[in-house]
């Protein structure tokens, strides 16, 4: 006999909480993005807070109805699910028209609808069904190839439809993979990746001393061999080839720098070249000799770092959009343009600088009603709340996000199954990628990809998509206590 407890008692009703203030501090700050000198109905359909109120109230019927379903449902229709957003993802890209360049809105009558943003949430479910059956194992390379399947294949289908910032959301998945045992140095090299591209294409046109050595290749390079002799630490415990590796490094380095400084200047990068064949070719000795793979593994990753290293160059100057190239140079301080691509991360600090300790007041704020930050009620709606509510306000309501994000983390590790806890850090991984990018923007931090701050911006199809993610990970955990009696 299986026993069942009301959906009502074993609710998680600090996280519904959690939700409705989040929900209502988003509203009031779209009030206050969008508003003109003279509105005074909030709820007329026709402004955009009365569009946000209509979205919010549909989001409540959804949550309950979400609440209602079987939570078994979800990991049985979990691959049709998916199935299905694949398909609405393929057709998005045919009969979706031009918006800002991009073609991922469906055209609805008067409602438009973005597909990636519940494509998220169909991800979820089909990863949580595969890592939840009995045979799989996440070190196997049958297992990897078909996570990466799934994690990829929306993430293309949206890049298809020109939304590389929707689709970048999908690495959070990563987050959730590493959390299940994917082995650490798949998220070391995802790390070093990031570093790669940022050294070498902020210092790629910046040389040491008198030298021409590009000070990006160097440091790069120089990591990559520093990286492989660690490699060998961690993994082998031997100090003799990380003393190979590293200490002898850095003698061929040192001299090599003294001879290119008084004697004769030349470009050390090609010194770093031949270390770089050698401790490989060294590696692989090691891999044979001792019949160990860890070896021969660290080798193809410096292999693939110094492939890395040089392809950057190509995709950042012949693969990115001049728009994307401005943003990432503008970020990195390669070019300052506060009219261009710079204009919106400049009044969007001006408008959260403007608001001090305790803000301007709602309705009150300068920057954000003279309309001088683009995007202020959608991807720059943080700016909004820095300027009317000021440090203690944006204080708040980071706050309020990371107890959503605690409280996540205690439900996912509460579940009883695989399904329910993989789905549950999926939920977590998005919330959090979203609130670092979004909040990194605003602030200057991170590039301008233009995602959505959850429960915050304005738009009907992220608000769903964020409720539907959540509240099925709320459905799925209030089931958690059934049992056979």
């Amino acid at each position: 006999m299986v026993r069942r407890d009301s959906i009502w008692k074993s609710l998680d009703w600090v996280t519904i909480i959690i939700y409705l203030m989040l929900i209502v501090f988003g509203w009031f700050s779209i009030c206050g993005a969008s508003y003109d000198y003279g509105d005074r109905d909030f709820l007329d359909f026709s402004t955009r807070a009365g569009k946000q109120f209509m979205w919010i109230v549909c989001s409540f019927g959804l949550g309950f109805i979400l609440l209602m379903l079987e939570d078994t449902l979800y990991d049985m229709f979990s691959y049709i699910i998916y199935i299905g957003l694949i398909l609405l993802l393929v057709v998005t890209i045919f009969i979706a028209p031009d918006t800002k360049g991009s073609r991922s809105w469906l055209i609805l009558g008067p409602v438009s609808l973005q597909p990636a943003e519940f494509a998220k949430f169909a991800t979820a479910l089909a990863l949580a069904k595969y890592m939840s059956a009995y045979s799989f194992t996440i070190k196997s390379w049958k297992s990897a190839l078909m996570l990466a399947f799934l994690i990829l294949l929306p993430m293309t289908l949206i890049i298809l439809q020109r939304e590389t910032g929707s689709a970048l959301v999908y690495m959070a998945f990563f987050l959730m993979l590493y959390r299940e045992g994917m082995p650490g140095v798949v998220l070391f090299s995802g790390i070093c990746a990031v570093v790669y591209f940022v050294v070498g294409i902020r210092f790629d046109q910046v040389f040491i001393a008198d030298t021409p050595t590009p000070i990006g290749e160097f440091v790069v390079l120089s990591m990559i061999l520093l990286f492989a002799g660690g490699m060998v630490w961690v993994y082998k415990k031997k100090w003799e080839p990380v003393r190979n590796i590293i200490v002898g490094s850095f003698i061929v380095l040192l001299v090599a720098y003294l001879v290119s400084e008084y004697i004769t200047p030349f470009n050390l990068v090609w010194v770093q070249w031949g270390l770089c064949v050698v401790v490989t070719c060294y590696l692989f000795f090691l891999a044979l000799s001792e019949r160990h793979w860890s070896y021969f593994l660290i080798g193809l990753f410096a292999i693939g770092s110094i492939g890395f290293l040089y392809s950057s160059d190509y995709f950042f100057n012949k693969v990115l959009e001049p728009h994307q190239q401005i943003r990432i140079k503008v970020l990195l301080g390669m070019e300052e343009d506060l009219t261009g691509a710079g204009y919106n991360v400049n009044q969007s600090k001006i408008a959260i600088g403007s608001g001090g300790l305790t803000g301007k007041g709602f309705l009150n704020g300068t920057q954000t009603k003279l309309k001088y930050v683009p995007e202020q009620d959608t991807d720059f709606i943080f700016c909004t709340v820095g300027e009317e509510e000021g440090f203690i306000g944006s204080t708040a309501v980071l706050l309020l996000f990371l107890t959503l994000i605690l409280r996540l983390i205690a439900l996912a590790e509460r579940q009883q199954s695989a399904f329910g806890r993989v789905y549950g850090y999926s939920v977590l991984s998005i919330f959090l990628f979203h609130l670092f990018i979004n909040i990194g923007m605003v602030l200057g931090l991170t590039p301008v990809i233009g995602i959505p701050l959850p429960f915050f911006s304005y738009g009907g199809s992220s608000l769903w998509g964020f409720t539907i993610l959540l509240f099925i990970f709320l459905r799925i955990d209030a089931g958690r206590n059934r049992r056979l009696v």
